[in-house]
């Protein structure tokens, strides 16, 4: 066979599963993974014991027995239980695995009666182990390590192994002119609200982990004496880290470049809300040179959200 027959979606025509598993691994773009940040996580029983519970949420899972064998889709509603065998006088790592068994591929499971996808537990994995053993139809949402002689799983043996199949990024440019001279020139070693045109009040998608932010000041004015400052961002309440500017040309007026980046962990409350993006500069009390920005100057903020499990 070459070209599959019929394509998807012509009256009148049979189609089969396959054509619906490709359709999937084409609209998934051949990825896998679970579909939203909080999907299918996994966590310690309510009471902690002999298992672990798997949150609702769902995935796509990649055919490994064949070349075209195409992507299923999988969801979880509620809380799923997954029990933990106990531990004897060595340690043990099991991986928890999302795992589909198509009968048409691999095993004898009876699709009117049986759980064709399921959570599974492969137990004594290595303690590095990450991924699905190669030829495994499913996806690790994450491994237990568990120490010698341990029947109750807690949350610090849990290691997280999920990833989002297709994580979302956003991306925008924002841009401030400053129009009349302004100065960090206070010499206290404490961190001020400066320059007043890089604030920003920036919506933050309803899906977003992290954010990567890049603050660019172009034409970066100093003059007076000799300097020694800091620069950083804060989103909201989140600070980031700071960026040095030092320089000894003394009192010439000169220009240069400063940049202030950082990846942030965004706090689940920030989702889907608006917060402001700004500058802070702190100016050594031992220097008496000062920061400037003016009609000279230009400010870029380069702003991306990105997706990843939670």
């Amino acid at each position: 066979m070459t070209l599959a027959q019929a394509p998807l979606l012509v009256d009148g025509a049979r189609h089969s599963a396959q054509t619906f598993r490709m359709m999937i691994k084409d609209l998934s773009r051949g990825a896998e993974g679970v579909t939203e940040a909080a999907d299918l996580k996994v966590t310690p029983l309510p009471v902690p014991g002999g298992g672990v519970q798997v949150a609702d949420g769902s995935a796509v899972i990649r055919g490994k027995a064949n070349a075209w064998q195409g992507s299923y889709t999988a969801y979880n509603i509620g809380s799923a239980t997954v029990p933990i065998a106990p531990t004897g006088a060595t340690p043990r790592s099991d991986l928890i695995v999302l795992r589909v068994s198509d009968p048409e591929f691999e095993g004898g499971l009876d699709p009117t009666k049986d759980a064709i996808n399921y959570f599974d537990v492969i137990p004594n994995v290595s303690p590095t182990t990450t991924s699905v053993p190669k030829g495994v139809t499913g996806i690790a949402i994450a491994r237990v390590d568990l120490p010698a002689n341990t029947g109750t799983v807690t949350s610090g043996m849990i290691r997280d192994l999920r990833r989002v199949a297709n994580p979302r990024r956003e991306r925008t440019l924002y841009t401030a002119y400053p129009t009349k001279l302004s100065k960090a020139f206070r010499d206290d070693d404490q961190w001020h609200d400066w320059p007043p045109e890089a604030r920003w009040t920036i919506p933050v998608p309803d899906w977003a982990t992290k954010l990567i932010v890049t603050v660019t000041i172009a034409g970066l004015r100093m003059d007076y004496d000799s300097l020694l400052g800091k620069l950083r961002l804060i989103f909201g309440t989140v600070q980031g880290q700071h960026t040095m500017v030092d320089d000894n040309q003394g009192k010439v007026v000169r220009r240069s470049t400063a940049i202030v980046a950082d990846t942030l962990t965004l706090p689940a409350d920030y989702r889907g809300t608006s917060q402001v993006l700004y500058l802070q500069a702190n100016m050594s009390k031992n220097w008496k040179g000062d920061l400037g920005t003016d009609a000279g100057t230009s400010i870029i903020a380069d702003v991306e959200f990105t997706e990843g499990p939670v």
